[in-house]
């Protein structure tokens, strides 16, 4: 890579104080939760780090203060660990944490409000709609048009996403993304690609192209599989790359996000990207993107998770 990449200067192992690694928890995405938090503890007790793990779905937070920890790395994914819930019980314990504070950590598990803020913004995002039970889905599918696809609102990893193709296939798509959460959303089905962009200290990290081998990036393709190709460079052009990289830090900075991320975008066929969501706490485990785009940029795994923990902050 020819752009050069600065991060803070990671300070002696022993100066960051004894490390909680918060991974598992009681989302739908324990089990990669799980794996994710074992990689970064590796990580930092190879670096010298005080680091030790701890399960929130198996420990009560206070433990944290009576453990005598100083600073938190927060590996976990999905609600009561994204969504800003952590993040304040971390804030009202004093205790610095890694990633994005709590406005910014719910606004992000919100695919429906965060998108609020991106149109407000003026910036791209797929053409959607909210539904529910009441919803006319036909009519829904005319105004999108087919395909198409249902989420909820606030899961990540794919949980309960469908890809519709036919309107017979809407209600139960539905009922698949009302499980997860009240806030269900339909959105248009953008065809020529899917690219993400990491975030690492306010820098974008080279872009990657996801061309999964099934339908979609799916819960399957992205910790199941190994056919998914992941294109890094991702053969764009270095002014569409820097247009794509500058989108993500814009969306990224409009949330209030800090420290490190990842910026999930479609793009249509005149080479146009669309905002689809934002990770505060991407997957860092053997097939998560964060990793590939920090290699591609020249930072090994332990600098990459120094990096994150030098990032940390209260508030």
């Amino acid at each position: 890579m020819n752009k050069q990449y600065l991060f803070p200067h990671s300070r002696p192992p022993a100066q960051h104080g004894k490390v909680a690694v918060l991974f598992g928890g009681r989302s739908v995405e324990r089990e990669i939760s799980l794996k994710s938090g074992t990689a970064v503890l590796t990580a930092l007790q190879k670096s010298g780090v005080n680091a030790h793990p701890f399960d929130p779905a198996e420990q009560d937070l206070h433990m944290l203060l009576e453990g005598g920890f100083q600073r938190a790395f927060i590996a976990l994914h999905g609600r009561f660990g994204e969504d800003g819930t952590m993040q304040g019980a971390l804030e009202l314990m004093k205790i610095p944490y890694t990633g994005s504070g709590v406005l910014a950590s719910a606004l992000a598990m919100d695919k429906w409000r965060s998108k609020l803020v991106w149109q407000a913004a003026g910036l791209p995002i797929p053409a959607y709609e909210m539904i529910d039970a009441t919803s006319d889905l036909a009519a829904i599918a005319n105004r999108l048009g087919l395909p198409l696809f249902i989420k909820p609102a606030n899961e990540g990893s794919s949980v309960g996403i469908s890809k519709v193709k036919k309107a017979s296939e809407l209600q139960a798509a539905y009922a698949t993304a009302a499980k997860h959460d009240k806030l269900v959303i339909a959105e248009a089905f953008i065809s020529a690609g899917e690219y993400t962009v990491a975030i690492l200290g306010g820098q974008a990290l080279p872009v990657i192209k996801i061309e999964p081998a099934n339908e979609f990036y799916d819960y399957e393709a992205k910790y199941l599989r190994n056919d998914t190709r992941y294109l890094c460079p991702a053969g764009l052009s270095q002014e569409k790359e820097g247009e794509m990289q500058q989108l993500a830090l814009q969306s990224f900075a409009l949330i209030g996000g800090v420290g490190w991320g990842r910026v999930d975008f479609l793009m249509d066929e005149t080479g146009q990207p669309y905002l689809l969501e934002i990770n505060t706490v991407p997957g860092m485990t053997d097939h998560s993107l964060v990793p590939m785009a920090a290699r591609q940029a020249g930072i090994s795994f332990k600098q990459l998770v120094l990096t994150i923990l030098e990032l940390s902050h209260v508030g």
